[in-house]
Formats: C-alpha cells, sequence, structure tokens
C-alpha cells in the first residue's frame, strides 16, 4: 500500500479556503460511486413506497414516474456538481460571486440549518435502527452511537468520505440487487401488478418528488467535488454525478414501491421490506444503518462548512485550521445529541416537513446559481474578489440577485404545499406540489435578464469612458 504524502493527509486539512492545483487528485468516477451509495438508503426506499401507498399508482406507472422525476431532477446536481473543479471552492462560498460577500450569508444560513436539520433527523433514524437490530441497546445510547460515527467520518473528511462511497456502492448495490432477485424469486401477491393504476394527480406527484429530491442536493455538491483536477472539464462529472445521483435514487425508490407492492396493502414501509426479503431482510437491515451514518456525515460536513462560511464572511483574513473544524464538529455533535435525545415520537416526521419547506428557498439559489456559471459567467470567476474584505469585483451585495432571489420566493408561496404553509393554489393538481416549478420559471429568466442588463451598462459605460 503506497504511502500518503504531505500532500494527502488522512484528515482534511481545507476547509473554506481554495483548494490550489498542485492537491487536485482524484477522478470523475469518485462521483458516481459518491452519489449512487448515499441514495441508496431508507429514506428513499420509503419514499419510494409511498408511491403505491400514498399515490396509488400501479408498478408500471410508478416506474416511469419515478424514472422522469429523477432523471430531469438530476440535471440540476449533475450541473451544480461540475463547478467543483473548476471552480475548487465549496458551493456556499462560490454564493458570493453571486450574491456579492454579504449578500451570500441568507443562503448559507439557510443550508446550514437543512444540514443540521438532516443531521438530526438521521441519527434519529440511526438510534432507531440500532435499537431494531439490537434490541438491548438503550435509545440514548444508540443515538449517541450513530452521532458518533457520522462524526468521526465527517472530521476525516472529504477522501475518507469518498473512499467509504467507493465501497458503498458495490455493498450496498449488491445488496440491492439481491433484494430485488429475492422478492422476484419468490411468490408475489395477485395484485402485485394490478394494485393501483393510473391517476394524474399522483403521477405528477411522483414526478415532482423525484425532481425536488434531485435539487435538494444542489447546495453541496460541488463540495465533494472541488478536489478534483482543474483540467478534467465540465462534461465528465456532469456525468458521473448524474448517473451516480439518478441510478442510486430510481434503485431505491424503485425497491420501495416493489416492496410495497410484495407486501399486504398498508403495510409499513420498512417492515414491508423486512418481510418481503426474508432471510436477506436483517442483513439489508444492518447494511441500512451504516449507509445512514455515511451519509449523515456528509450532513455534519456541509454544515459546518456552511459555518465556518459565515463566520469567514467577518474575517476575510482568517483561514480556519483542522481544529476549528473538529471543534466546530464536536459542538454540532453536542446540541445535536441533546435535541435529538430529547425528540419526540414524530419529530423525524415533524423536520422533514421542514426542510422540505426550505426548499422553497433553495430552488431560486439553484436557478440563480446555474445562469450565472454557465450563461452569464461561463465559469470564469475571480476567487481572490471571493475571498476579499470588500467583495472585490462582486461587491458586498450583488442587488440583482437578491431581487431575483426574493421574487423567486414570493411567486412559490401561492402554489406551495409544505406542513408548514399551504398556498390558495396549492391543489391546482392535488397531493403534487408544483411550487418549484414556478419558482424555476420565474427565477431563470428573470435573473439572466438583470445579470445581462447589468454587463450591457458596463460595456455601454465604458465605450463611452473611452470616447471621452
Amino acid at each position: 500500500m503506497p504511502q500518503m504524502s504531505r500532500q494527502d493527509p488522512l484528515i482534511e486539512h481545507h476547509t473554506v479556503d481554495y483548494v490550489p492545483l498542485a492537491e487536485r487528485h482524484g477522478k470523475a468516477r469518485d462521483l458516481f460511486t459518491l452519489w449512487f451509495s448515499t441514495n441508496i438508503a431508507p429514506l428513499p426506499i420509503v419514499t419510494g413506497a409511498m408511491v403505491a401507498q400514498v399515490f396509488h399508482l400501479n408498478l408500471l406507472w410508478g416506474l416511469l414516474a419515478i424514472a422522469l422525476g429523477h432523471l430531469l431532477g438530476g440535471v440540476v446536481i449533475a450541473l451544480a456538481s461540475a463547478q467543483g473543479p473548476r471552480m475548487g471552492i465549496p458551493q456556499m462560498v462560490q454564493s458570493r460571486g453571486q450574491f456579492g460577500r454579504y449578500g451570500a450569508l441568507l443562503i448559507v444560513f439557510f443550508a446550514a440549518l437543512i444540514y443540521i436539520g438532516f443531521f438530526i433527523s438521521n441519527i434519529v433514524l440511526a438510534g432507531k435502527s440500532i435499537v431494531g437490530i439490537v434490541p438491548s441497546v438503550p435509545v440514548p445510547a444508540s443515538i449517541l452511537i450513530g452521532a458518533l460515527s457520522a462524526t468521526a467520518i465527517g472530521v476525516i473528511g472529504y477522501r475518507f468520505i469518498h473512499t467509504l462511497n467507493r465501497i458503498g456502492t458495490w455493498v450496498m448495490g449488491s445488496a440491492l440487487l439481491a433484494g430485488f432477485v429475492y422478492i422476484f424469486a419468490h411468490d408475489l401477491p395477485a395484485d402485485f401488478l394490478t394494485r393501483g393504476g393510473f391517476n394524474a394527480a399522483g403521477w405528477l406527484a411522483t414526478v415532482s418528488l423525484g425532481i425536488i429530491w434531485q435539487i435538494s442536493f444542489s447546495p453541496y455538491t460541488s463540495d465533494y467535488s472541488r478536489y478534483l483536477p482543474a483540467d478534467i472539464g465540465i462534461t465528465r462529472p456532469f456525468i458521473a454525478t448524474y448517473l451516480g445521483a439518478t441510478l442510486g435514487t430510481i434503485l431505491s425508490f424503485a425497491f420501495g414501491l416493489v416492496a410495497a407492492l410484495a407486501t399486504p396493502e398498508g403495510t409499513e414501509a420498512m417492515v414491508a421490506v423486512k418481510q418481503a426479503t426474508g432471510a436477506l431482510g436483517p442483513i439489508l437491515m444492518v447494511l441500512f444503518l451504516l449507509n445512514i451514518i455515511s451519509h449523515n456525515a456528509l450532513n455534519l460536513y456541509g454544515a459546518v462548512l456552511s459555518i465556518i462560511t459565515s463566520i469567514q464572511t467577518f474575517a476575510s483574513r482568517w483561514t480556519p485550521s483542522i481544529k476549528v473544524r473538529v471543534v466546530l464538529s464536536g459542538v454540532i455533535l453536542a446540541g445535536c445529541c441533546l435535541v435529538a435525545l430529547g425528540a419526540s415520537a414524530d419529530f423525524i416526521a415533524q423536520f422533514i416537513g421542514l426542510i422540505l419547506a426550505l426548499l422553497l428557498v433553495l430552488v431560486p439559489w439553484a436557478s440563480i446559481n446555474l445562469i450565472d456559471f454557465y450563461l452569464i459567467k461561463r465559469g470564469v470567476y475571480d476567487i481572490a474578489s471571493i475571498f476579499q474584505a470588500d467583495g472585490g469585483v462582486y461587491g458586498r451585495f450583488n442587488l440583482h440577485a437578491i431581487v431575483a432571489y426574493f421574487i423567486g420566493i414570493i411567486v412559490q408561496l401561492p402554489f406551495a404545499n409544505t406542513s408548514l404553509y399551504v398556498g390558495p393554489w396549492a391543489n391546482l393538481v392535488e397531493g403534487a406540489d408544483l411550487s418549484w416549478l414556478v419558482g424555476l420559471a420565474v427565477t431563470c429568466p428573470l435573473y439572466y435578464c438583470l445579470a445581462t442588463r447589468k454587463q450591457t451598462q458596463k460595456v455601454r459605460a465604458a465605450k463611452l469612458g473611452y470616447s471621452d
């Protein structure tokens, strides 16, 4: 086994700073394994079971809606991921180049809140999973075990996260395929193919859910591609991320759907998985537990980078060390464990509802991010300005981006269908939250027009100055 050089430390020493070209490493296929393995987990499987249990689609129409939703939404996560090698900085830091140094703080705050919310939800889920496998372990101890394990992975950082997911791709992928084989090799219910049917509301709701699922990852995708060589280009990271994210989620959603249809109607999703997979069930539960812990490390990692980004906004000359990341991880761990230990029985459902509501703020951000990177600046940013106290060429606030962002949120509200708020037009298609579609349709052209208008004004001013 080759020894690690000083440039390849076990514990990541970069935080939100630029990754120098000499320290770049890895291949595009690492993005495939990361996003494929990450999405083979209980939450997407439970969500897939909803296609039959809640939206009442049959197998054929359910699979078509699942595939279409993730294939469409996967474009967003793949485009965001492909920015990493070119920029060499975390996604939230890059937002300064679009919103201005201080203008990006609101996005960073929402991102941190989402990461912490998912981290707490997943350590509760991990604790319950441990108790389900080893009932003799007390719930508080189970929660602490899950939290400490995820924190250890998150502290070690980028390289270890990618290594675990390379292994996880083979292990989790093989286990899921074995589960499919087991289900179809045994007797299926008589209504396996006919339970449910087609209904426009359920089909659109499933497609919409797949798109939203993929968009929800976009605030931190380039965090895991920023170490790749800068000359790797756009196409290879895009394809690797797209295939990994879409195949992983489609397989997981489909597995949940198949397990739900292979068991009596009304069976709880994970119970259905256990029943449908027979002897494989306990093995799958252990693997799912390990995947929950591994995936939760991404939430902690993203939360730490977001909080450091916020602090560093007001201290431009500060370059956080490994110790800062470790200490901050410990603080988040302690706070999240206190919340998790006092969580109510329906805590996960409540938190997931909050997080899905917060997606209202992610859609306009993703729109501005992609339009700015690919159509306005075409991947060319002044990295030095991003770290300057006054924002350099990007300033402290970019009003055009901020205006487009808030308008993008406001136009979604009438169509929002969340646990926190239901808009007056939320049920245009019953059961489907189409607010994201309105957000994209308004924010993308609005920001493009505002940004290009600003560029045109600068060009005209330069010409007038030259003629004078």
